[in-house]
């Protein structure tokens, strides 16, 4: 079944204090083209990140998003420094001494001493916080994937649609096309009739321009053709693999053989029926332009 290239996944997890979220967000495009928005401090996640997909996305302009938070203190390391701390305490007891005052300080008056206190980040290993993005990146995924194989139905039930009008229009043609050359054998005998009178008509000369005409105005090669890419089509879309790009030669071919039918024609009826599978291929072709 095909899949469309527009979806969208978001996931949020908390795992072992961190809080992470991921959005995975893509449009049509030709190619896989990437791009992502992580932390700064999680810069080395792009390139893991852009793998990751690659193994399920083959097309789409696709924007990863990740927000990291750290709860606080989780990956901090505080640290005293002792010999600042008593280097305070000694001048305080010293001026306690020769002010004549009381020395009450407490460990509450320490921890009011500047740079005392040195936070010091720890560094995380790279592989575990990976493994944390990647699990939650996977849920966000399956939701971003589903979302595409749900549009990618929508889009699916519109084109078998447009497929059967342009087989049933190709049987139209079909069963017209003969109809066609018996129309100008006639016209063409009355023709001569009207202007030789009551004189032999050559029989054989009317025959033999109507072959003409008829080798002229033949669409059999068109029609067989028209029904092999719709049958090619219909083959594709039912595929499990990323179509978009033959399903858009696909659409280039109908156009084609449609148009040296238009071209042939010398019906009114058969016009009017080339003319509206155009139209019906045009929304084709804008339809497959998202699909993966």
């Amino acid at each position: 079944m095909i899949k469309s290239m527009t979806g969208f996944g978001r996931e949020r997890t908390v795992l072992e204090s961190r809080e992470i979220l991921v959005e995975i967000r893509s449009v049509n495009h030709r190619f896989f083209e990437f791009s992502s928005r992580t932390p700064k401090a999680y810069g080395y996640l792009d390139e893991k990140l852009k793998t990751f997909l690659k193994n399920d996305v083959s097309r789409g302009k696709v924007e990863v998003s990740v927000l990291i938070y750290n709860q606080e203190g989780v990956n901090a390391q505080i640290e005293v420094n002792k010999d600042l701390a008593l280097g305070y305490l000694n001048a305080l007891r010293d001026s306690a001494d020769e002010l004549d005052v009381d020395d009450d300080l407490g460990l509450s008056n320490v921890m009011r001493i500047p740079d005392v206190f040195t936070v010091v980040r720890i560094t995380e290993d790279e592989e575990v916080v990976w493994e944390q993005v990647k699990s939650v990146a996977e849920k966000a995924l399956e939701k971003f994937l589903q979302m595409r194989v749900i549009e990618g139905m929508k889009m699916y039930d519109d084109i078998v649609s447009r497929l059967n009008y342009l087989e049933d229009a190709v049987g139209k043609i079909e069963a017209q096309s003969p109809e066609v050359t018996k129309a100008y054998e006639e016209r063409l005998y009355a023709k001569i009739k009207d202007v030789l009178g009551d004189s032999n008509v050559d029989e054989q000369r009317i025959v033999t321009e109507v072959a003409i005409f008829s080798d002229k105005t033949a669409i059999d090669e068109e029609t067989v053709r028209l029904r092999s890419h719709i049958s090619q089509f219909r083959d594709l879309i039912d595929s499990s693999e990323p179509v978009g790009r033959k399903l858009d030669f696909l659409v280039q071919e109908l156009n084609r053989e449609v148009n040296t039918i238009g071209s042939k024609a010398q019906d009114l009826s058969i016009t009017k029926l080339v003319v509206d599978m155009k139209s019906e291929i045009e929304k084709i072709r804008e339809q497959i332009q998202n699909i993966e």
